[in-house]
Parts: C-alpha cells; sequence; structure tokens
C-alpha cells in the first residue's frame, strides 16, 4: 500500500530514533516515564523526611526552651550581670605598746574573664601570644590553663612586679578578657620572728597562727557592686548589693623586744652546744599573758603571704627541722627534772612526808625483787648528795629523794602512779591549755591502764621511779611546763594563757578587753607552794644547798627562782630544760627554755634564761 510522502522516514530519522532510545536506556528513561506523573514511593518519601526534620526541629526547641530553660537562664543572668567585690582591709596586728606587728600592701594579679575573651580564633591566639610574651609564659601553656578552668575567671600571674604592672596597665585595652585585679596581702613586720605566733594569712584564704584563731576579729567582709550590662557588653546599671567592712584590730600581751631577745639567746645557745631547735615561752604569772612564745627553727611568713615559688617551698617542706613546726605548743618531750617541784607540791598536799625531814641519798637507791630477794635494781643519781630534806633536794635535783617520795623506799610511803598522775593534771599537766592559738596538743602522762594496753605489759616499781623524775613515757609541752611553774608563782592560780590583750577599732579605741580566765585555783595549799617555791629559790642562792643546779643566776639584778631539768634520751642525748620565775618576791614574769636534743651534759638552756632576764630587768621591764 503506497504511503503518503509525508509519512515516509527518511534514513537520518532512523538513525536519530536508535540514538535516541539508546541515550533513553543509559538513563534509564523510557517513553512511559514521559507519560505517568512522579512515582508515589518518591512522594511518600519526602513526605517523610519532611515530618522527621520537623520532629527533630520540635524536639531541640523543647530541650532548650523547657528542659533547660533554666540552666540557659541562669548562664544568661551571668552574662546579663557581673559581680564585682568592693575591697576591705584586714584588721591590724599590734604589740603591747601599739607597734605595728603586720601590714596590708597593695598587690597587683593578672586575671582572666573567659567569657570576654574574643571568639575569633586567630584573635585570641594573637592576645594570648601578647599577654604570654609579657609576663613571661609559655603561650601553648597559657592556652592550656584557659582552655581546661571550669572557672569562668581564674588566675593568670599573681604578684605582678612594677614593669610587668606598667606594661599589661598601658596595653590593656588591646588585650580583651584580662584584667588587672588589686588585691592586698599581708606584710609582716621580722616576719620570722613572730611566725610562729602570728601564723600568716594565703590569697587563697588558708590561715595559721592568730591569724586564723582570731579570723572572726580581724577578718575583712568585701563589698560586692552587680554591674549589669546588654549582650554587646555596654554598661545599663550598677548596683552596690552589699558595703564592705574592714576587720577590727588585735592588740596582744607581747613584748616585741623580750620576744627578739628571747629568740637571739635562744639562737645563740643552739649554736653553741651544736643543737638544731629548741623552744621558749614567757608568761605573766599573774594574768596568764604571753609575753614571748619562740620555736626555733622558725620560718619567713611572708612566704606565704605573699606567694612563693616551688623551690622555696620545698627547701622549708624538706627541712628535717621542721621549721613550720610550733614547738612551744604543738609538741611533748621529756621533762626530766623539771617535774620535781610538782612532785614535792603533790608530797606536801598528800603529808606524805614532812618538807624537814631528810633522806640520805648516797648517789643510788637499791629496789629489792618481790619474787627473788636476793636480787635488786640499782637506780642511781647524778650524784651523791647526803642528807637531804625537800628544799634541798629541789636545790640540787635529787633524783633519790624523789624516787622515794614517789615511788616509796623503806618505810617510807610514795605517792604512787596514780596520785602522782592526779596532781600533774591539776597542774594542767597532760590537757589543752586553752592558749588562743590553733594547733595546741595536750600532753602525755603514763598510766597503769595505757601500759596494758599499748604495752601488754604491769606497771612496775621502776615505772613510777621513772615518772618521779620526769623520765620515762612522759610528753609534756614546753607552754604546759611554763603554766604549771605560773601557778606555783602567783600561790596557786592557774590562768589560761592568753595572747590577744583586746579588740581596738581602726583608731585604736578599745572595743573589748579579754579578760584573764581561770583555769583552777587553790589545787595547792599557799603554805606548801611556799615551801616549793623557797626550795626553788636554794637552787639560785645555794645556800645550804652546795650543789645547787642554779647559782649562775645568783648574779642578775633581781631575785629569782629556778628550776632545771635534764631528760635522758639515750645515745648521751638529753632535753635541757630551765623554768624560772622574778622577782621572787612579786613574780611578773615566768620563763621555760627547752633545747631538744642536747649532746652530752652540756649547760643549754640555763644561760638561756639569764641572758634574757639581764637584758629584761636592766631595761626596765
Amino acid at each position: 500500500m503506497p504511503k503518503n510522502s509525508s509519512d515516509d522516514i527518511e534514513p537520518h530519522e532512523v538513525l536519530l530514533d536508535s540514538l535516541a532510545k539508546k541515550r533513553e536506556h543509559e538513563f534509564g528513561l523510557s517513553e512511559k516515564k514521559f507519560e505517568v506523573p512522579l512515582a508515589r514511593k518518591l512522594l511518600q518519601g519526602f513526605f517523610i523526611f519532611s515530618i522527621l526534620v520537623l520532629t527533630i526541629l520540635f524536639l531541640k526547641t523543647f530541650q532548650l526552651q523547657v528542659l533547660e530553660r533554666e540552666a540557659f537562664t541562669v548562664r544568661a543572668e551571668e552574662n546579663k550581670f557581673i559581680i564585682h567585690q568592693i575591697k576591705a582591709e584586714r584588721g591590724i596586728i599590734y604589740d603591747k605598746d601599739l607597734n605595728q606587728l603586720v601590714l596590708n600592701r597593695p598587690n597587683f594579679d593578672l586575671i582572666c574573664q573567659k567569657v570576654s575573651l574574643p571568639e575569633e580564633e586567630k584573635e585570641r591566639e594573637n592576645i594570648l601570644a601578647e599577654v604570654a610574651k609579657i609576663i613571661k609564659k609559655d603561650p601553648a601553656e597559657l592556652e592550656k590553663i584557659i582552655t581546661e578552668s571550669q572557672e569562668p575567671t581564674l588566675l593568670i600571674s599573681e604578684n605582678l612586679d612594677y614593669q610587668t604592672l606598667l606594661i599589661l596597665e598601658t596595653r590593656l585595652k588591646e588585650f580583651a578578657g584580662f584584667q588587672i585585679k588589686k588585691n592586698s596581702v599581708r606584710e609582716y613586720q621580722q616576719g620570722a620572728v613572730f611566725s610562729h605566733l602570728i601564723g600568716y594569712k594565703r590569697k587563697s584564704g588558708q590561715k595559721t597562727g592568730l591569724e586564723e584563731f582570731y579570723d572572726d576579729v580581724i577578718g575583712e567582709k568585701p563589698g560586692e557592686i552587680r554591674i549589669e550590662r546588654d549582650v554587646k557588653g555596654n554598661l545599663i546599671s550598677q548596683e552596690i548589693v552589699s558595703l564592705p567592712e574592714s576587720g577590727k584590730g588585735l592588740v596582744l600581751w607581747l613584748d616585741s623586744d623580750l620576744q627578739k631577745k628571747t629568740m637571739e639567746a635562744l639562737e645563740n645557745s643552739l649554736k653553741r652546744v651544736g643543737a638544731k631547735s629548741g623552744a621558749a615561752v614567757a608568761l605573766n604569772p599573774q594574768t596568764g599573758a604571753v609575753l614571748a612564745l619562740v620555736s626555733l627553727p622558725t620560718f619567713n611568713n611572708n612566704l606565704f603571704s605573699e606567694g612563693m615559688n616551688e623551690a622555696q617551698w620545698q627547701e622549708i617542706n624538706n627541712d628535717p627541722t621542721k621549721p613550720l613546726f610550733n614547738r612551744t605548743i604543738s609538741a611533748g618531750f621529756l621533762t626530766g627534772s623539771t617535774i620535781k617541784p610538782l612532785i614535792a607540791s603533790a608530797a606536801l598536799e598528800e603529808k606524805i612526808i614532812n618538807p624537814e625531814k631528810s633522806i640520805n641519798c648516797q648517789g643510788f637507791i637499791s629496789i629489792p625483787n618481790p619474787w627473788d630477794p636476793s636480787a635488786s635494781t640499782t637506780k642511781k643519781d647524778w650524784t651523791a648528795h647526803g642528807w637531804t630534806n625537800l628544799r634541798k633536794a629541789i636545790a640540787e635535783s635529787c633524783n633519790v629523794y624523789f624516787y622515794t617520795v614517789g615511788g616509796g623506799l623503806g618505810s617510807q610511803e610514795g605517792l604512787g602512779p596514780t596520785r602522782i598522775k592526779k596532781y600533774l593534771e591539776l597542774f594542767s599537766w597532760g590537757e589543752k591549755t586553752g592558749i588562743d592559738l590553733p594547733g595546741e596538743i595536750s600532753g602525755f602522762i603514763p598510766d597503769k591502764a595505757w601500759k596494758k594496753e599499748t604495752w601488754k605489759a604491769d606497771w612496775w616499781d621502776g615505772d613510777t621511779y621513772n615518772l618521779a623524775i620526769g623520765q620515762g613515757f612522759l610528753q609534756i609541752t614546753p607552754l604546759e611546763v611554763a603554766l604549771s611553774f605560773s601557778a606555783i608563782a602567783n600561790g596557786g592560780t592557774l590562768y589560761q594563757p592568753q595572747v590577744a590583750q583586746k579588740i581596738v577599732d581602726a583608731e585604736k579605741n578599745t572595743i573589748e578587753e579579754l579578760k584573764p580566765k581561770i583555769i583552777r585555783q587553790n589545787f595547792i595549799s599557799p603554805e606548801n607552794l611556799k615551801i616549793v617555791r623557797e626550795g626553788m629559790r636554794q637552787a639560785v642562792t645555794g645556800v645550804n644547798s652546795p650543789q645547787a643546779s642554779a647559782v649562775t643566776l645568783s648574779s642578775l639584778p633581781v631575785a629569782v627562782a629556778a628550776k632545771t631539768g635534764t631528760a635522758e634520751l639515750g645515745n648521751n642525748y638529753y632535753h635541757n630544760w630551765v623554768t624560772v620565775f622574778a622577782p621572787y618576791e612579786n613574780p611578773q614574769i615566768v620563763i621555760t627554755v627547752m633545747i631538744e636534743k642536747v649532746k652530752g651534759d652540756m649547760v643549754a638552756a640555763l644561760p638561756v634564761a639569764k641572758e634574757i632576764l639581764e637584758w629584761y630587768f636592766a631595761s626596765g621591764m
């Protein structure tokens, strides 16, 4: 059948048609795809995807607006409001003559407020690099400190020197996020002289000594000002939340010159005898006032208030002599013969011996063995004293006499360990004195129960003899010793040792006087204490006591009474003690000196007391 010429297919059309089909096949198309709508699955997929996106957005919005709304509100408020402290001054500490022992010195630190640092990384890096260069710190280290800190504001460099401070102040506007913070640090006058007494206050808030004990009095309370800014950091308002309150002043009983002289004399004696450490306490026996308190070796408390480097801290912390350790109140020692006036007081009070009765000291005692009459134990004296009554026994420090009245011997009754401990405790041994300083320990008095529990052994007569002359397991602080002798000096009243005298305002006007506090009184009769004082005076005069222990003090310009002590430690080492009070008829000062671990029988403590008292009474007190 003939075809219309218009329907004829030309050869090139055949070629074009085949090529078109080939392309359709390559792209996966067909004529049907141009003749039907989009696939249902594609529309369904698009719909599901849209629903999923909307759901995620909704859930995120719910999380931010509902679940985390409070947290973000707080963060927004923190960014909106900034609290700045209004500086207040810490209270001043004065000696008895109102000489200033500590002052507040301006000090400057560099701080970083992380929220104010640039968000743009390059700008931030440039600022950190410049700041690090000025404060001589590695930029990477500075970046690490800031990044790892969880605090919004952190200390970058403290105690800026003048040159660094000047450079930072002139360029501070270039360093977004950094500020200079003005502080005040404690500067201690002649820090090493008063460090164990005053202590220190660090920037971190750590405190020791009087700085800690009286923090509620001298402590400052900074005020607060709240600054409100908009999102661009522009100031909107300022509001004073609280006003600053400076601390009150504290006046001590401390005699600064006596403190310095005590330290000087103690240091000289340590060098002379080759000892490493010692302690000295001076009290007014009429009030309990602490006139001086020295512990050697000492330390410079300014290092703690101003800040120290790692090398300085390691030097102090690793020092085997422990310079941070306050030996006057925080360490117990064997007392040796220092105990004897207290034992004498107890013996007189218990009426176990007449003070005029003499005991023949041949330089030792023999203690019979209760299980073997043929055997005995010998306890030696430091010398033979001959016929010795109570006053001479104190003056010459006769061990045999105190063995006898302490533990009993032959027909002579002894106090025994229970009564010895009772009277030592009445003199405030074995308990804290209550001094207004932190870190005080109570001394230790052994007894039968303690030995049984600790050593799984019975208490023997030998233990009582040792205790009666201050040997064995006894551990007493120098302050406890000084306090007990204050009661002997004043006739029987134990006053709580008191460092602070009164609280004053900024103009040094008295706000409150800190009255003397009585711990205990009338526990030994005045008549018996008078006999004990006479024995201590005889130790100085040598009257009827040819081997008196403290005659070197007889050349002093005032009459004094004294008791020495030598506590045996073994290996030819001793703790060397002396306690003196003066003037004898009306005592105004009691001094206890203890030098730790003295080699051999060298006299170490007595020359210290003599040097101090010579100066003290020559200077008119």
